[in-house]
């Protein structure tokens, strides 16, 4: 009897050391927990995508608005037009602060139009916001026949893509739907740098979704050289720098079909969106997004320079929360 009561009182021991440990743990605070850990950036394309320059820009600086300063890693996750680091974020990823990501800006919508790979739902993850807009472009390589909008629907265009969540794939599927365009979507490349060097090669006559801040960063040779013609906007604004190149928005003919499109660009508001997991401590989410907002005011952020196109991070376009 006395050795059952002696045990009986140790594992009551060891209960309320469990108890008290948690409640340590989830007493502690925001700054104490950052300065013990990590922060990991999950970005699901390749190195020297926009993605994953604005991404990197990012981890560069956001870690020195956090409390406890940590070191903020970048971790690239491709695949499956970046939907590998979305299902991650969501599933797999520690919901305890330490990682966030980044991915397609369409993604958030893609439970709409597909569901088909997709593990997360975007209502549950929580997010941070998106250091820009953007807008993107159709482009053909300057030996095919593409020169205009209407020889988009006169005759077939091979288009290269990522994954099926994709811009890449996504957008030609809906002009075609909408515009009536010729789009051939080849998918299984895995990341805009793989889909410009098809285009190079003679694999692809173009793409149907060139973001502008990509092509410019890393493809200004190109327009220099003429070897592409822009022949359409994918946006729900002209940029800027393209006042000459059509807009989709103004070459829809129904109501109906304007606000299709209208749907699928306004993703482009929320172009390179960062997100938590979902069920972070409430205090660390607020921090990191105090965090985010912080980096976006932060005059360092917007000075930073890519060391491999020397080209400044600052593209066109407003900071946007989701």
């Amino acid at each position: 009897m006395t050795s059952a009561i002696g045990a009986s009182a140790c594992l009551i021991a060891a209960c309320l050391g469990l108890a008290a440990a948690s409640n340590g743990a989830s007493a502690q605070s925001v700054e104490a927990f950052y300065r013990g850990n990590r922060l990991t950036l999950v970005i699901g394309y390749t190195p020297g995508t926009v993605y994953d320059l604005y991404a990197r820009t990012v981890a560069r600086h956001i870690g020195n608005h956090i409390p406890g300063k940590p070191v903020v890693v970048p971790q690239n996750m491709p695949g499956a037009g970046s939907m590998n680091s979305a299902n991650h974020i969501y599933n797999r990823a520690p919901k305890d602060g330490s990682q966030i990501a980044t991915f397609a800006r369409g993604l958030p919508m893609q439970p709409l139009l597909d569901e088909t790979g997709v593990q997360y739902d975007p209502q549950k993850l929580n997010w941070l916001g998106s250091p820009a807009s953007e807008v993107s472009t159709v482009i053909a390589w300057h030996t095919t026949p593409f020169k205009t909008v209407d020889d988009l629907k006169a005759r077939e265009m091979v288009v290269a893509a990522t994954g099926t969540g994709a811009d890449s794939a996504v957008f030609p599927y809906v002009l075609n739907g909408v515009m009536g365009t010729r789009f051939k979507v080849v998918i299984g490349y895995p990341g805009a740098t793989e889909t410009m060097l098809a285009i190079e090669r003679g694999e692809a006559d173009g793409s149907a979704a060139v973001s502008w801040g990509n092509f410019t960063s890393t493809k200004g040779d190109w327009l220099r050289e003429r070897k592409v013609n822009i022949l359409l906007q994918l946006a729900l604004k002209k940029h800027p720098a393209l006042p000459d190149v059509p807009l989709v928005m103004d070459l829809a003919r129904t109501d109906a079909d304007r606000k299709a499109l209208a749907l699928i660009f306004s993703r482009q508001s929320m172009a390179y969106p960062l997100t938590a997991p979902p069920d972070v401590p409430a205090d660390r989410l607020a921090a990191l997004r105090r965090a985010f907002d912080a980096t976006m005011q932060d005059p360092a952020f917007w000075r930073r320079r890519n060391s491999r196109s020397s080209i400044s991070i600052r593209l066109a376009g407003a900071r946007f929360r989701l």
